[in-house]
């Protein structure tokens, strides 16, 4: 291997690669481990030992408790954002059914998934600020994915009012979703969908917001 080499490879992966995999580890862990005993519950050593790295390693990416809460935070509803903007897509232009296909793909993976459903509806509140911003900026993303384009209040002219109604719609349907979630899932999927669009549609058509009498 040439001395003049940066990054000295082992196992095949560079430095920075297996640095990017025991972080990934972590989180993978802390997911698992928050699921069981909560955020609160949780602590460095267990998260590590679940990771099968040593408490070094976990210094090396984090520098605290909460860092790695926000990590885990973002890599569960990163990828939720993802499957649920795909989702909508698919199901074309039609606002109804983009609507139900997003909340669809929402209630189901929360229930294939419980625990990192309890990281993003439960173990997320009222840590600190820090954590919060995180919260607010995934609720935004939310509720873009549920307002087609047409309907987005940030584009039809109707301003702060509209918007703070399409905050609200994605506030009710994770309400929704903490209660389903704690009560350890008592509806079908189909019903709990039904009930949450049922509110969309109320704070879409309360802004105004229409796409040939589809959300009316």
């Amino acid at each position: 291997m040439a001395s003049s080499r940066k990054a000295r490879l082992y196992g095949g992966m560079d430095a920075e690669e297996r640095r990017a995999e025991r972080r990934l580890k972590l989180i993978d862990a802390a997911i698992e481990v928050y699921g069981e005993v909560g955020y609160r519950g949780a602590t460095v050593k267990a998260i590590c030992e679940a990771a099968e790295l040593t408490e070094r390693y976990f210094y090396e990416s984090f520098t605290n408790s909460e860092a790695l809460l926000i990590a885990a935070y973002g890599h569960v509803v990163g990828h939720l954002h993802e499957e649920m903007t795909a989702a909508a897509a698919a199901a074309g232009d039609d606002a109804e059914m983009r609507l139900h296909a997003a909340l669809t793909l929402y209630f189901t993976r929360l229930k294939q998934h419980p625990k990192p459903a309890r990281v993003f509806l439960l173990e997320i509140s009222g840590i600190s600020p820090a954590v919060d911003a995180v919260k607010l900026d995934a609720l935004r993303v939310f509720s873009d994915i549920l307002v087609p384009p047409a309907l987005d209040p940030k584009r039809s002219g109707k301003g702060a009012a509209a918007s703070l109604l399409s905050v609200g719609m994605v506030g009710a349907v994770i309400s929704i979703a903490l209660r389903w979630v704690s009560k350890q899932y008592p509806q079908a999927v189909e019903e709990v969908v039904a009930i949450a669009a049922s509110f969309c549609r109320v704070a879409l058509t309360e802004a105004g917001h229409r796409e040939d009498g589809h959300l009316s």
